[in-house]
């Protein structure tokens, strides 16, 4: 199913991350970047060939981090290709996010980003109180760089998603990136308030799955923790993004029930998963848990990913 990749054991991965110090040659990037850039790597042999995953590092904010990349059988050198970025949760890395969401089937370049060993010393991503303090936006923002300078990527195209932490993290990227992303996905998403103020430049198309069962990050939120509730968080999207009415409701298969806010400016989608607990759905076993869901969440947000693009203008 995978080609062939580089791994590194977690605590290598974890050692590199927090000691690396960039190349001489490196130059500090200009800063976060949240509107359209120029692709300038097509016709380029790529850094990975295609089929295959390998881990790729990227100076940022002064360390070097790491991501794992993927590149699709079909890649064509000058052919403009989507981009799906997929943030794994605390505890988590690069590899477990890749075998839990099976996004390398995508016919889409996937980037799997490294967290940063946070304050609990485990990795995680920027937005919860347990963050290391760097700045993974920007981080985002020069990875994407990077990659537009290396690969044929078409820059309406680019894709954010994550599991928990790393959900979280995808929403935070609508609220800081929505110039360059072309739309967001999260599941099971910890949506704290270290996050910060969220004010889009543009209404940013999001899909969220979230279980009922979900005793880590609750449905019903966590005011201890300051975590909303999901219905709350999808609300505050649903205003921004100029929803003029309430969601209508579809029960796609038992047990779960779609949402789907109406004359929205960006569409606003969510699936609420009866007895689901903290997992990516699959109605497979997974790294997440050995019981099947009754959905499949990487397809669903795919398709939803490809009906959205960053507009030229907003």
């Amino acid at each position: 199913m995978y080609g062939r990749k580089v791994v590194l054991p977690a605590a290598a991965l974890i050692a590199l991350i927090v000691s690396a110090a960039p190349p001489a040659w490196a130059t500090e990037s200009p800063g976060v970047v949240d509107r359209p850039v120029r692709t300038t790597g097509c016709g380029k042999m790529p850094p990975v060939p295609a089929g295959e995953s390998v881990t790729r590092t990227v100076v940022s904010g002064g360390i070097s981090r790491t991501y794992l990349l993927h590149v699709p059988d079909t890649y064509r050198a000058r052919q403009a290709t989507p981009v799906v970025l997929s943030f794994h949760g605390r505890t988590r890395t690069s590899e477990y996010q890749q075998e839990l969401t099976q996004m390398d089937r995508l016919n889409a370049l996937v980037a799997y980003p490294q967290g940063t060993i946070g304050t609990d010393g485990e990795p995680s991503f920027q937005g919860a109180p347990y963050s290391s303090g760097v700045d993974d936006v920007l981080f985002t923002s020069d990875l994407l760089t990077q990659l537009q300078r290396q690969l044929c990527v078409d820059p309406a195209r680019i894709y954010v998603s994550g599991k928990s932490n790393g959900g979280g993290f995808a929403g935070v990227l609508a609220c800081r990136l929505s110039g360059r992303i072309a739309a967001s996905a999260q599941v099971s998403g910890a949506f704290y308030p270290q996050g910060g103020a969220c004010e889009p430049s543009r209404p940013v198309p999001l899909i969220n799955f979230h279980g009922t069962a979900d005793t880590t990050i609750p449905y019903g939120g966590d005011a201890a923790k300051g975590l909303p509730a999901i219905p709350a968080w999808l609300a505050g999207w649903a205003a921004r993004n100029r929803c003029a009415a309430a969601p209508r409701t579809t029960t796609p298969v038992a047990t779960v029930t779609r949402y789907l806010w109406q004359r929205c400016a960006a569409a606003v989608e969510h699936y609420r998963i009866e007895g689901l607990g903290h997992d990516w759905p699959s109605t497979t076993p997974n790294p997440d848990s050995d019981t099947p869901s009754v959905i499949d969440a990487t397809p669903i947000i795919w398709k939803f990913f490809l009906r959205h693009r960053l507009p030229s203008r907003h």
